[in-house]
């Protein structure tokens, strides 16, 4: 029974971020082809826009890092779910700040 425990600690994460990746893939997808995605008036609003799904991830796996250091939770587990929860807040983000700007002018 031990290690099919195992098994499910080391693909859950795997899973769990992969069903959060499509997620987010296949919103853009659809958004692409309806043509609404996010688009802003100047190149640096633009480029913040573009950039907030990688800061996502980036901030996530340090986030998972710091968890990890400070928890007992081990390093495998902390950083794929940390870049995943990070890639979904990401897309929010972009969703958020994407529609900022049309409800201002």
């Amino acid at each position: 029974m031990e290690p099919v425990i195992d098994i499910i600690r080391i693909v859950l994460p795997i899973v769990i971020v992969g069903a959060i990746a499509l997620f987010v893939i296949s919103r853009l997808k659809a958004k692409q082809k309806r043509g609404t995605l996010g688009k802003k008036g100047t190149t640096e609003a633009q480029t913040l826009l573009d950039s907030l799904i990688p800061l996502g991830l980036i901030v996530g796996s340090a986030g998972g890092v710091l968890i990890s250091l400070l928890f007992s939770v081990s390093m495998s587990l902390a950083i794929p779910l940390g870049a995943g929860i990070g890639m979904l807040a990401g897309y929010f983000a972009y969703e958020f700040y994407s529609k900022a700007e049309k409800s201002h002018s």
